[in-house]
């Protein structure tokens, strides 16, 4: 394994996980909510009326934040190698993991462990070894 030195960069991987946490953070406290996206964006597919609009500022904030970003540095390049076909598969089945996870790892992996709940951590561990497993046999295995 090669580690590209010149796009390596720790201290803005950092300090974007300390926002994440951050914003987590203020918004269990404020809202007493998990900042879980499926959570979220799947109340609004069965919506409560007092539970609209901060799901829908959550979500209009989700889409924002790039353009945001745009008022002060360019959005880095995106090179994604893979068929719109493969992406629609994987889309697919990450979906569905999230449903019979119940929930996602922004809900599971910075929420969920951050309140040390055994459900999320093993969630977690399982997002976690499912990756690993899937790239070893995809590059290793497969060759691709």
């Amino acid at each position: 394994m090669l580690i590209d030195w010149n796009n390596f960069t720790p201290w803005t991987a950092l300090a974007g996980g300390a926002l994440i946490g951050v914003a987590s953070a203020i918004f269990v406290l404020f809202n007493g909510r998990i900042a879980g996206i499926t959570g979220i964006l799947g109340g609004l597919l069965r919506p409560k009326l007092r539970d609209i609009g901060w799901r829908v500022a959550f979500i209009i904030g989700l889409i924002a934040a790039p353009f945001t970003w745009l008022l002060f540095a360019p959005l880095p390049a995106i090179q994604i190698d893979a068929s719109n076909t493969l992406l629609a598969v994987a889309g697919l089945i990450v979906g569905i993991g999230t449903r019979y996870g119940s929930g996602c790892t922004s809900g599971h992996g910075v929420c969920g462990i951050s309140r040390l709940s055994p459900r999320s951590i093993i969630a977690t561990v399982a997002f976690m070894a499912t990756g690993v497993i899937t790239v070893y046999v995809v590059r290793h295995l497969l060759g691709a």
